[in-house]
């Protein structure tokens, strides 16, 4: 399951909600804007670029296909380098163990790094449970806890906030706010506000971009360095992982990371890069006494038995919704689950359950443009089709709309009824029009009440065709 708070309005209120927020479509488009601009410049200076994407998802895919032994060659690896390795099956699972690790280490408070993982088994709420402070490490994250908010998108989680409402939040909930109305005067007061806490945290919390095979290193990128907050000063280190994030060698991670990077940012390399492996050691300067890394599956298993393995190529790198008109028009929060766009319309029906989550692999135009940015060639698309056809034999979509396509399917598989309905379908269209377009229209209030269709032609094409042919 997923740790993100279940929604309690349906998808399509939500929906209809951000579609009425003008100022979410500003931020919203901004910021996707500028990443797909950044994504195509990096991209044109990429040497073959093609034939990287392909590499990448044959890396991941040789990885899922050897999962087991990737994942106990990585834990004996870390463990000789004096890490301590814990498995989750579930959120659950991953949660209670960070919880008993930060209170084994008497811990008041947590430096957290961002962390789509920790989100997705719910670690923020399991910490507050516990009585147990946060300090965010990721200027975003430190926005979005201020107004209480999850994420809106993997890469920038306060995607959906304007400089304006950050500048009224940060008035509103610093102790010492700041005075002009600056970038910079807002960055330094969150610096204000977070440096004290972030080096005087007990524990520090993190994910892991890539986990190295057969050293037992771990990767993570940020563009704040924020990670590092969460790795050196604290006493103890506890990384959160996906049991996917396996990568067999550094060659293989230092290639992901290329894609990762042009992908997500359109930078050649994220601006801080870091490998670590296990604690401090005898003569080190600085770094963490204890170093824990909790893997989770959180259905990551199952996707694999349950004809998703694509899926488990995924390097969260944001490029499918940067790029999705969906998610342009309606930004993350719309989603309801811990990731949005189209890579969160396939794993939220596998971490919330299909029913709760059936309109998500409907929110798709099939454009297929997420499948053609994909880093590592995951068919979404496809992916999104299979989760349909699922919802449509399990009988969770409306009786409505079984009923009508069913209707549907009847009538066009009649060529002599289709072409007397078409006909009949066409004329009433047309008197429906008004000066060449149709404002309202049975049964597809959905559509008009967004955009007006044009008139349809005076014949239908078999009418054009038969009259030019004369048969």
């Amino acid at each position: 399951m997923s740790g993100a708070p279940a929604e309690a309005t349906s998808f399509k209120d939500r929906a209809d909600a951000a579609l009425a927020d003008r100022i979410l479509k500003v931020a919203v488009e901004r910021t996707a804007g500028t990443a797909e601009a950044k994504r195509a410049v990096a991209v044109d200076a990429f040497p073959d670029f093609q034939a990287a994407r392909t590499r990448a998802a044959a890396i991941k895919d040789h990885v899922v296909a050897h999962l087991g032994h990737y994942l106990e060659q990585f834990e004996a690896n870390a463990i000789a380098a004096g890490a301590k390795v814990h498995w989750a099956r579930t959120a659950d699972e991953a949660c209670d163990i960070v919880i008993a690790l930060c209170k084994a280490a008497k811990a008041k408070s947590v430096a957290r790094s961002k962390s789509m993982l920790g989100e997705e088994i719910g670690l923020p709420h399991a910490l507050a449970e516990a009585g147990i402070g946060r300090v965010e490490t990721d200027l975003a994250e430190h926005i979005i806890q201020l107004a209480d908010e999850r994420p809106s998108h993997i890469i920038w989680p306060a995607m959906h906030k304007t400089r304006e409402q950050v500048s009224a939040l940060f008035k509103a909930k610093h102790r010492t706010p700041h005075e002009e109305e600056t970038i910079a005067a807002m960055a330094e007061s969150a610096r204000r506000e977070l440096r004290t806490q972030m080096l005087g945290a007990d524990v520090g919390i993190s994910g892991a971009n890539f986990l190295i095979a057969d050293t037992g290193a771990i990767c993570t990128v940020t563009n704040e360095g924020n990670a590092e907050l969460s790795l050196v000063p604290p006493r103890v280190h506890i990384v959160t992982a996906g049991i996917e994030k396996i990568v067999p060698s550094m060659p293989h991670a230092v290639h992901m990371l290329r894609m990762l990077a042009r992908s997500a940012t359109g930078a050649a390399l994220t601006q801080y890069t870091t490998f670590y492996t296990g604690p401090k050691r005898p003569g080190d300067r600085d770094g963490p006494e204890e170093m824990h890394i909790v893997l989770v599956d959180n259905g990551r298993t199952q996707m694999r038995e349950e004809g998703l393995a694509e899926m488990l190529r995924c390097i969260r790198c944001g490029a499918c919704m940067n790029h999705c008109v969906v998610f342009r028009q309606i930004g993350g929060h719309a989603y309801g689950g811990t990731y949005p766009g189209p890579m969160g319309a396939v794993l939220t029906p596998v971490l919330d359950g299909l029913k709760q989550s059936r309109d998500l692999p409907n929110a798709c135009t099939m454009n297929g443009k997420c499948q053609e940015v994909c880093p590592v060639r995951i068919p979404l698309p496809t992916l999104l089709r299979g989760w349909r056809e699922k919802s449509w034999r399990e009988g969770l979509e409306p009786q409505s709309l079984r009923a009508g396509l069913g209707l549907w399917a009847w009538v066009a598989t009649r060529p002599r009824l289709y072409r007397i309905g078409t006909s009949m379908a066409v004329r009433a269209m047309r008197l429906l029009g008004s000066k060449g377009w149709i404002s309202k229209l049975p049964l597809a209030g959905g559509w008009t009440r967004y955009r007006d269709m044009p008139k349809p032609a005076a014949q239908t094409f078999m009418e054009q065709y038969r009259k030019e042919n004369g048969r």
